[in-house]
């Protein structure tokens, strides 16, 4: 960069124009409600507010595999079109604050919980229905390391590469350059693991692999960002061997699709509230 155009920050900064890039409508600095909006509630003891984002797809998989156990874990999934700023709406907001997808409302007990935070939701759930986390300390222990590992890795695969790389109003090079090694050195950081185990815990599927396949296995899948060749995906070859695994699931392609608005129609389940709505409700049977 030229020293004629180098940024130079303000001693305070102030939003004084808009940010640019795919996001810029919704981005501001304050939290808090715009508008006035009550959350829809459906019939079932948990409800969540969701969209299909690798943050939403955590819950919709969770939920769907709870269910492909037997669990008494029905659930309605209604969609927050972030877009739209639906996550601003005061009902949202009251769930969760950080105005964030996924939020979940658990009216099972004896006193409504709210939960948010993607791998609260799934921590929260496994705890409730004794699945998808080992009872065992040390293996619970790992799969508490991987879940967080991952909670704190994906702002620099998301807010960071996917950003600069997919959404940014301009090419940066310094920022793809810099947020790129990183999301390869966390891709090596699985390979790494997967190569020594078949989960990320060891031999049991756990909410670690949910949280993180969201993330990392639909990344070396093709399907975030249009970067797989960019990142060489395929040279990943444990990476890539654990996702497929976890993608042939039925409860992973259910989860998948629940709270969807992009791809093809037959994928799309704007609205979920009965097991039923995967055959009758996705965007290719209802139109539009």
């Amino acid at each position: 960069m030229s020293q004629q155009n180098e940024y130079v920050p303000p001693k305070v900064w102030t939003p004084n124009k808009e940010s640019g890039g795919k996001f810029a409508s919704i981005n501001r600095p304050v939290a808090g409600p715009t508008h006035d909006k009550a959350l829809p509630v459906g019939k079932h003891p948990f409800q969540l507010y969701s969209l299909a984002t690798p943050n939403g797809v955590k819950a919709g998989v969770m939920f769907e595999e709870l269910l492909a156990l037997g669990k008494d874990a029905e659930y309605d999934a209604w969609l927050i079109n972030i877009g739209d700023g639906d996550q601003f709406g005061s009902g949202f907001v009251e769930v969760n604050p950080n105005s964030k997808i996924p939020a979940l409302m658990d009216y099972s007990g004896d006193k409504p919980v709210r939960v948010f935070e993607s791998g609260s939701i799934l921590l929260h759930l496994a705890e409730k229905f004794g699945a998808f986390l080992p009872t065992d300390p040390a293996k619970r222990v790992e799969t508490m390391n991987w879940l967080f590992w991952q909670m704190g890795s994906a702002p620099y695969l998301g807010g960071g590469f996917g950003h600069f790389y997919a959404y940014a109003p301009e090419k940066i090079e310094y920022a793809i350059d810099r947020f790129t090694m990183e999301a390869k050195r966390q891709l090596d950081v699985l390979d790494r693991r997967l190569a020594e185990s078949r989960y990320l815990a060891g031999d049991e599927y756990t909410i670690a692999d949910i949280a993180t396949w969201s993330w990392y296995g639909q990344l070396v899948l093709g399907r975030l960002y249009d970067a797989a060749e960019f990142l060489d995906v395929e040279s990943y070859e444990n990476v890539q061997r654990w996702a497929r695994e976890i993608d042939a699931r039925p409860a992973v392609q259910r989860g998948r699709m629940v709270n969807r608005t992009f791809g093809e129609p037959e994928t799309q389940l704007h609205e979920r509230h009965d097991a039923s709505d995967f055959e009758t409700r996705t965007q290719d049977k209802i139109g539009g």
